[in-house]
């Protein structure tokens, strides 16, 4: 298990090889995998290494982030830039159960939560303390099947879940503010008997503080984020959902990332 202050460059390594898989001939959805890294590093590295406990990735087209945190943080030793996309890897575009550490295979978004909903019910049935850890994304929470499984969080009184909001405010087709926004997020996810917490998602310091907020009741952290974070020329931009990169911005972007942890 890395150290809280090992986590500033381990996420510089993985965000170089999201940027290499963007790279690749077929790409990747590198705008949320940059945003979302730091809450999967964090979330990873806290709570992987226990088999009770389950850490989903439901925004399952940021797949090369998913496999980025994975290899930088020893849980694979394929570096995903090599296999990612190919057509006889399991490196696919979402992420893939048939992959060691991956329990779920997501994509079709709102799925995730239900998938860690399940575990959590799961491990409490079972006596266990295992936690279960939802990564999804503010675009994502206009599916209706997110608020089914808040209900069913709320009533069934499921305690030990983490549902974390890689908050980025930016999806496919633009800004989540001008397709469906949400008017007072935090105080309709209250509304389901969850607590509430709202921090800077890039913040490990801020991301150890909110998960060690949980205690009997659901928790839900709205990490606000930066979709493309690390690349000056991404941050922010709808543009940046889907790209595949040339070589010489990859090795400018790589060279600037490790330049910025020295």
């Amino acid at each position: 298990m890395a150290s809280l202050h090992e986590l500033p460059a381990l996420a510089a390594q993985a965000r170089g090889v999201i940027i290499d898989i963007a790279a690749s001939d077929v790409g990747c959805h590198i705008g949320g995998s940059l945003s979302v890294i730091d809450i999967l590093l964090y979330a990873l590295n806290r709570y992987q290494a226990d088999e009770h406990n389950c850490v989903v990735l439901s925004k399952g087209h940021a797949a090369a982030a998913l496999y980025s945190a994975l290899y930088v943080l020893g849980y694979s030793d394929t570096n995903p830039a090599e296999h990612y996309g190919r057509s006889d890897s399991l490196l696919t575009g979402h992420p893939n159960h048939k992959i060691p550490h991956i329990r779920f295979s997501t994509g079709s978004l709102g799925h995730g939560i239900g998938y860690a909903a399940g575990w959590a019910l799961a491990q409490r049935q079972l006596n266990s303390n295992g936690i279960a850890v939802a990564i999804g994304g503010d675009g994502e929470l206009q599916e209706g099947l997110c608020w089914e499984v808040l209900q069913v969080l709320s009533a069934q009184e499921i305690n030990n879940l983490v549902y974390v909001i890689d908050n980025n405010g930016a999806q496919n087709d633009g800004y989540v503010r001008d397709i469906s926004p949400i008017a007072d997020i935090k105080a309709r996810f209250a509304s389901y008997r969850m607590d509430v917490v709202e921090i800077d998602g890039h913040d490990f310091g801020q991301l150890e503080q909110a998960f060690s907020a949980r205690q009997n009741r659901g928790l839900v952290i709205i990490a606000n984020t930066v979709k493309g974070k690390g690349i000056a020329e991404l941050e922010g931009n709808p543009s940046c959902h889907y790209a595949r990169l040339k070589l010489h911005q990859a090795i400018k972007w790589k060279r600037r990332l490790a330049d910025a942890v020295r």
